[in-house]
């Protein structure tokens, strides 16, 4: 079979293909493109020469520029939306790099949406009481994805390159996510699937009044206080406000139908105890930035918030409702633990996907960019 061929396409109709799609992420909407403006970004389609009408494949490229220089990393994150069970992935990625290397790219790198391996809550959880395995991915999973080691295969054969964890670079998509099935599940399931500690905190609560509401664009100023407050009890940079108020505006202003966005708020007694964004596009939704008061930790606000947005989620159909990034680390002397935890009571399970893959297109300028990228 020949290749496939590429073109730009325009915002309407990349956003039309993605919402057409059972499940894409937020990330490779056309709207993205707003929120990360110091890039420059490009919507791209791919057309089957057989019937050049239809469009079969759509990926959001940023091109971040190297210093001084007119050439650029071309970034697809936890993209692009085309078939990856195809036999031959070839069609798709060689006039995507080729696409690419005549805009100036020196490099691609790319996050396929492909899990490779699942681990149960009961196994996590048992891996962190055992304190054998203090990684995430020294344990025997629980599920073990064909299609990931099949991707993986064909990336590699293609000149694809997976980077070492830790390596490459600097601040790409998590590789190990926390998810909680939906699909065919109602609300009582949901809750039964919850370890106790979730369950009793979801009835605290309620029982101290705690009150979520949905918000609008005049509450983000509060929000990112909050989260401001949480980055200096939790020790991680918080994104500055209008960052999120890119966000609100580059997501409320998609194509129709392409990406859900919304502002969840949580008050114990009129005060502000936790906010959360939940983004949803397709069967797909996202717990995607939270932030909670370190006062009235004990009326459990971040429990009741979580549990609206996902029993909002069941009823938009999402069938994931994701929690996104967690480490792989089991230890539990390690701070980060907590999180996962915290996640795990969920009663959902940790995904690992095939990460993210690079291709030098020109190895010199590759690998300058890779040791400014470390060095910053």
């Amino acid at each position: 079979m020949s290749d496939l061929s590429i073109r730009t396409i325009s915002a309407d109709e990349h956003g039309a293909y993605v919402a057409a799609r059972p499940s894409a992420s937020f990330l490779q909407t056309p709207g993205w493109a707003a929120v990360k403006s110091e890039w420059k970004a490009e919507s791209l389609g791919w057309y089957d020469p057989a019937n050049p009408a239809e469009l079969v494949g759509a990926g959001l490229v940023l091109y971040r520029q190297m210093p001084k220089v007119k050439r650029y990393l071309a970034y697809l994150p936890e993209g692009p939306v085309i078939d990856w069970d195809a036999v031959d992935l070839g069609r798709y990625l060689r006039p995507l790099a080729a696409h690419l290397q005549e805009h100036g790219a020196f490099g691609v790198r790319m996050g396929p949406p492909v899990a490779t391996r699942r681990w149960g809550a009961k196994t996590i959880k048992d891996a962190i009481a055992s304190g054998q395995q203090p990684k995430l991915g020294d344990v025997r999973a629980d599920v073990i994805e064909p299609s990931g080691a099949t991707v993986a295969a064909q990336l590699r054969a293609l000149g694809w390159k997976a980077p070492k964890a830790g390596e490459g670079f600097a601040a790409g998509q998590p590789q190990y996510v926390f998810q909680v099935p939906l699909a065919g599940r109602t609300q009582e399931d949901l809750l039964k699937g919850m370890n106790q500690l979730w369950r009793r905190n979801i009835k605290k609560a309620e029982k101290a009044g705690v009150e979520v509401t949905q918000g609008g664009p005049e509450d983000l100023k509060a929000f990112h206080a909050l989260y401001v407050e949480t980055a200096e009890r939790d020790h991680f940079t918080p994104r500055p406000l209008p960052y999120f108020v890119k966000m609100l505006d580059a997501m409320a202003n998609q194509p129709a139908g392409c990406c859900d966005f919304r502002i969840y708020n949580a008050y114990h007694q009129g005060d502000l105890v936790a906010s959360t964004i939940w983004v949803r596009v397709g069967g797909h939704s996202w717990y995607s930035y939270g932030a909670s008061s370190t006062a009235k930790r004990d009326v459990r606000g971040s429990n009741a918030i979580q549990w609206r947005m996902m029993a909002d989620a069941l009823a938009a159909g999402a069938s994931v409702y994701d929690l996104r990034g967690i480490t792989d680390t089991l230890d539990p002397n390690d701070p980060h633990v907590g999180l996962i935890q915290f996640k795990v009571g969920t009663g959902g399970e940790a995904v690992e996907y095939v990460g993210e893959w690079d291709l030098p297109l020109n190895k010199a300028l590759y690998t300058a960019f890779d040791l400014y990228m470390r060095r910053r």
